[in-house]
């Protein structure tokens, strides 16, 4: 049985058509999110119970989770051809390759970021890269509920199959030769983003057919993985705005 806690992401999953087996609110929520998820569940035929303090807390509601669970099914992963059919329907698909990242709120926050940014998918290593977990689920604020998701056993492997489906494959690494915004980041594009101390893995870069680093002015010389995403995902989006206005 799994859960999703707190108010914006039971209500994004709702939005999203997730499927809710039931959804559990504390006694005496009236705020306006809460009036939402009620009205939805009604909508959507969910079962919907108000409980008490006690039986919330036997659900497993803590103090972060504003008074809102809601159990659902396992989270849905496609298959890479899948991802792949969906891609060909977006005229410059952008897929984020996640590479061995195991903080499950640094994954949260980065997929947070990739449903912000418009990503056409999200491909994440099987054995090495957190599970899509009740934390991860909270920590994206219901962005998992929208993102198309899939999970390989061998990246390499996967990248391999979107070079061969036109995709360009741009992975972050610190000391790369190339500043992230020099690359051109038209047509079909994956962008790998590895873990939190080592990076991608060798045999990933060696595979990827351009290598970028965020030019640090401070002290500390690395940025978290999810700000980085974010600053390589939006200077991707920035590039493409910027050549739709020129045309």
């Amino acid at each position: 049985m799994k859960r999703i806690y707190g108010r914006k992401p039971v209500l994004e999953a709702l939005k999203s058509g997730v499927n809710i087996d039931q959804i559990y609110v504390l006694y005496s929520q009236h705020s306006k999110p809460v009036n939402e998820i009620k009205k939805l569940a009604k909508r959507k035929g969910i079962k919907l119970s108000q409980v008490s303090q006690k039986k919330f807390s036997q659900l497993g509601g803590k103090d972060n989770t504003q008074g809102v669970i809601a159990i659902i099914g396992e989270t849905e992963f496609l298959s890479l051809g899948e991802i792949l059919e969906e891609s060909g329907k977006v005229k410059e698909p952008l897929l984020l390759l996640i590479d061995s990242v195991q903080d499950p709120h640094n994954l949260g926050a980065i997929l947070r970021t990739a449903e912000a940014s418009g990503v056409s998918g999200v491909i994440l290593t099987s054995r090495n890269t957190a599970p899509v977990s009740e934390t991860v689920v909270k920590t994206s604020a219901g962005a998992v509920s929208h993102l198309k998701l899939c999970r390989v056993n061998n990246l390499v492997d996967a990248i391999k199959t979107l070079k061969k489906n036109g995709f360009w494959i741009v992975g972050s690494e610190l000391g790369a030769e190339k500043n992230y915004t020099e690359v051109d980041y038209s047509g079909p594009i994956g962008l790998v983003v590895g873990n939190e101390e080592k990076g991608i893995r060798k045999l990933v870069a060696e595979n990827c057919d351009f290598l970028v680093e965020i030019p640090m002015q401070g002290k500390i010389q690395s940025l978290n993985v999810s700000v980085a995403t974010g600053i390589l995902l939006f200077e991707i989006l920035r590039q493409r705005s910027e050549k739709k206005v020129i045309l």
